[in-house]
C-alpha cells in the first residue's frame, strides 16, 4: 500500500497526474510559441509536473532506477523554472532560462511516457521488447528533435507581455 492506496490505484493516480502535466505542458508550450504567459495553465503545468516526479519516487523499489534519475533531473529543472518564473519574474536572461526549463521538463515527461508506452502497449512492446531496438530509438529521437525545434522557437517567440502606458 502506498499512501493508503493499493499499488494499482496509486499507479492510476500517478498516470492521471502525469497526463495532466503533459496536457497542460503542451498548452503552456503553445502559449510560449504564441508569446503568451498563460499564468493559470503554467501553474497547473508546473504543479502537476512536480507532483509527477515526486510521486514517481513513492513506488516500492529496492534500488535506484533510471526513472529516478529522470525524476531527479526533472525536479532540478522544475526548481529553476519555478525560480525564474515566480521569484525572478522572467527578468533579463531568466526569460529564456524559464522557457528552456519548461520545455525540458515537458520533454522529460513525454520521454517517460514514450518509455511507458513501449513497456505497456503490446504492439509497441512487440516492436521493441528491450527498448534497444530501432523503433524505440527512432521514436525517442523524433520526440527529442521535435522538442529541440519547439524549444528553440519558444525561446525566440516568447516575450514578456508588457503593460501599455496609459
Amino acid at each position: 500500500m502506498i499512501l493508503g492506496m493499493t499499488t494499482s490505484t496509486f499507479t492510476f493516480v500517478h498516470v492521471l497526474i502525469s497526463l495532466a502535466g503533459i496536457g497542460s505542458g503542451f498548452v503552456v508550450l503553445f502559449g510560449l510559441l504564441a508569446g503568451k504567459r498563460l499564468d493559470g495553465w503554467t501553474a497547473i503545468f508546473l504543479t502537476t509536473t512536480v507532483l509527477t516526479s515526486l510521486t514517481g519516487f513513492l513506488f516500492p523499489v529496492e534500488h535506484l532506477l533510471p526513472s529516478h534519475v529522470v525524476g531527479i533531473i526533472s525536479l532540478v529543472v522544475l526548481a529553476v523554472a519555478i525560480l525564474a518564473r515566480y521569484a525572478l519574474r522572467l527578468e533579463r536572461a531568466w526569460r529564456w532560462i524559464y522557457v528552456v526549463c519548461a520545455v525540458l521538463a515537458l520533454y522529460l515527461n513525454v520521454f517517460v511516457a514514450v518509455v511507458q508506452a513501449f513497456l505497456k502497449i503490446p504492439a509497441l512492446k512487440a516492436l521493441a521488447p528491450t527498448q534497444k531496438e530501432p523503433p524505440f530509438l527512432m521514436a525517442q529521437l523524433v520526440v527529442m528533435a521535435l522538442f529541440i525545434l519547439l524549444g528553440i522557437l519558444a525561446v525566440k517567440k516568447f516575450r514578456i507581455e508588457r503593460a501599455v502606458p496609459a
